[in-house]
């Protein structure tokens, strides 16, 4: 039995099909569908396969005139058996086809690290699944993987996702296996390892991430971003600040090497006594800089106002975080010289107040009294800053 159905919606037109499709009822399903197609001529067409069965070559030739007809068909939710004969048979070079993906469910897992772009839970012993904020994430869920794959070909401790499941809740996430594994801020939080021993490790996995070099074009320039951060706050500075902003980037040497883009102890798993980072999505190349900039932001930045921000995403107090923060450093520079020690800060510092005054401005925050005064706290240090930083390079 066959059964074609339809709607618009989205400014699309959603077909779906049941059933099986063969020669007996090939030309059945065209009617239909063509009937749909003149109900809303002109609509993007989504072929929603989540309960089609199986199709013969009449069936896929069904499918052939239709993208022949209209301009923009895809098909989603195709099973596995499906999707090979599809693959087999050229479709998939010829049109977008969407695999169905196992639906999973994170109600009450644990929660057990988070990123910019989603959180990780834990599903059983052997599982965690990334799920992504964004609803329709199917897109950065590939790009993530490849990106994984990356680091882990240089020789990056990396965890790769192995599948990609629709979530119950809501959106879709990136399965990983990793047995017993546990976050570094799960470690502290636990007794499991001291602030020194989570410190150690961050800075000794900082270092490896550094010594490694991507291939030009491969990743995104994080010197180039900041150029576009620093442009975007074009009515918001003082034009002489902005200059000097764009002189100083402008003068950090261009570099190939690896950036997390994310790091922090809730993006990082242990397992078997072997770090693993995960939220690869923020993978970059660049002067070490940008990393510490995202790191400091991540424990100090911003906090400043409403220290109950990070103590809240980590788990822990706020000077824990502020601790954190330094003794990675000084052990991420291989120094306790106090002076050098500050101009590393004061270098990340300055990186990481641009990167917040511009999400207070996207995010809409200035709206609050909060983000009015982080905006306040920004400018001041801003000035303070600018006239005694005369480099932001790491080594510079």
């Amino acid at each position: 039995m066959m059964e074609v159905s339809g709607k618009a919606e989205n400014g699309k037109l959603i077909i779906a099909m049941a059933g099986r499709v063969d020669s007996l009822n090939a030309s059945q399903a065209e009617n239909a569908i063509g009937e749909l197609t003149g109900q809303f001529p002109g609509l993007p067409i989504v072929l929603d396969c989540d309960r089609l069965e199986h199709s013969t070559s009449a069936g896929l030739r069904v499918i052939l005139r239709l993208m022949q007809r209209a301009k923009n068909v895809i098909m989603i939710n195709v099973h596995s058996e499906l999707y090979d004969i599809l693959e087999m048979t050229g479709f998939t070079d010829m049109m977008e086809i969407q695999k169905a993906y196992r639906v999973l469910s994170v109600e009450g897992c644990e929660l057990i690290g988070e990123g910019a772009n989603g959180k990780v839970y834990r599903v059983d012993r052997d599982t965690i699944v990334k799920v992504y904020r964004k609803p329709d994430a199917i897109q950065e869920i590939h790009r993530e993987r490849e990106l994984a794959r990356t680091a882990f070909v240089a020789g990056v401790p990396t965890a790769i996702p192995y599948d990609v499941v629709r979530i119950r809740e809501g959106g879709y996430g990136s399965v990983f296996e990793l047995l017993d594994a546990t976050s570094y801020a799960g470690l502290l939080l636990k007794g499991e390892k001291t602030l020194d021993e989570v410190a150690g490790m961050s800075a000794q996995l900082l270092k490896t991430i550094h010594s490694r070099t991507a291939r030009a074009g491969l990743l995104p320039d994080m010197k180039k971003t900041a150029v576009g951060w620093i442009q975007f706050l074009q009515g918001y500075l003082p034009e002489e600040q902005r200059e000097r902003l764009l002189e100083l980037i402008g003068e950090i040497p261009d570099s190939l090497r690896m950036l997390h883009g994310d790091f922090h102890v809730k993006n990082i798993m242990l397992q078997n006594n072997e770090s693993l980072l995960i939220d690869m999505d923020t993978l970059c190349c660049g002067d070490p800089v940008f990393e510490l900039a995202a790191m400091y932001n991540a424990y100090v930045g911003f906090g400043v106002i409403d220290p109950s921000l990070p103590a809240d995403f980590f788990g822990f107090s706020y000077e824990t975080c502020n601790t954190l923060w330094s003794k990675t450093l000084a052990l991420y520079l291989d120094t306790t010289d106090s002076e050098i020690l500050q101009r590393a800060e004061d270098k990340a510092k300055l990186i990481g107040i641009i990167r917040i005054m511009r999400r207070l401005i996207r995010h809409q925050e200035l709206e609050t009294d909060t983000g009015r005064r982080m905006m306040d706290y920004c400018r001041k240090e801003l000035a303070d800053l600018l006239p005694r930083v005369d480099s932001l390079a790491v080594n510079g």
